[in-house]
């Protein structure tokens, strides 16, 4: 009997690993997974695995007679991806912890790399490419999606506004600074693959929003404080967080009542390549 028609109905009786999919990455991931070219017995890497989006469905879309690793520096996330991989019964992945500056993997050995909004989070862009070329077969495909740098323009436009009423200038452009650094404008971006031999065969612009009723809702999400806060806080003079953020608060919160909600934009790209 073919394993599929087994019915293993564990899959539905622990609810630990079912509907956890991060509405932050999963976007993204949708958009990717569309445009992923399916063939069998390939290898492929997903770089920045994080809990195993988009890994495992990748892994499954493709079959066991492919091979994917998925790396990432995050034991905490892996672990949960690890657990994951056991409870559906996964034979073809392999976790790896560590940096995508050093994949240790063989030169000319993968047909597919993925990342799903993972390359915003690595030191050294310029060298996780020229790792991806490395790796990269002749023909490989790689495919990315990363958010731009007006993300959420809305909040950092009032975050602007308040460090300038308050004369901190330095602390906009550090901002600035970081916002360049975690999304690079997509013309560099681009140059940066195609100095590393991939011919760009498809760059597609595309946008969701996340809306809330007002911005005390939208600073008290567990996403924005998990993945956002901190990096904020870091920005400013440690004696003025709470000032700062009453002031960003309060004006998003009369944003949010002369147009009836707020809207926070998400735009974001997906560069799909070959390796020439």
């Amino acid at each position: 009997m073919k394993n599929y028609m087994t019915n293993n109905s564990s899959l539905l009786e622990s609810t630990e690993f079912l509907d956890e999919l991060p509405l932050w990455s999963a976007p993204f991931g949708l958009k990717l997974l569309d445009c992923i070219e399916y063939k069998p017995n390939i290898k492929v890497i997903d770089i920045g695995t994080g809990n195993g989006f988009p890994l495992i469905e990748i892994a499954m879309r493709l079959g066991v007679g492919s091979y994917v690793y998925g790396i990432d520096p995050w034991e905490e996330a892996l672990i949960r991806a690890e657990n994951k991989i056991k409870h559906i019964g996964l034979s073809n992945i392999e976790l790896i912890k560590g940096y995508a500056e050093s994949i240790p993997l063989k030169d000319k050995s993968i047909d597919l790399i993925t990342s799903n909004n993972g390359l915003n989070n690595v030191d050294d862009l310029d060298k996780v490419i020229s790792e991806c070329a490395r790796i990269a077969k002749p023909g490989a495909q790689f495919i990315q999606t990363m958010n731009l740098d007006d993300t959420m323009f809305e909040f950092y436009g009032h975050f602007a506004q308040v460090l300038s009423y308050m004369h901190l200038y330095n602390e906009i452009e550090q901002m600035h600074q970081h916002i360049y650094q975690k999304r690079r404008p997509v013309e560099e971006l681009v140059s940066i693959i195609r100095n590393n031999g991939f011919i760009i065969k498809d760059l597609e612009h595309n946008q969701f929003n996340y809306k809330f009723t007002n911005g005390t809702a939208f600073l008290n999400h567990s996403l924005i404080r998990a993945a956002f806060m901190d990096s904020w806080l870091n920005l400013i003079p440690e004696g003025k967080h709470e000032i700062i953020f009453d002031a960003i608060e309060s004006r998003l919160n009369e944003q949010a009542r002369l147009l009836g909600g707020l809207k926070l934009s998400i735009p974001f790209v997906l560069i799909n390549a070959i390796k020439a």
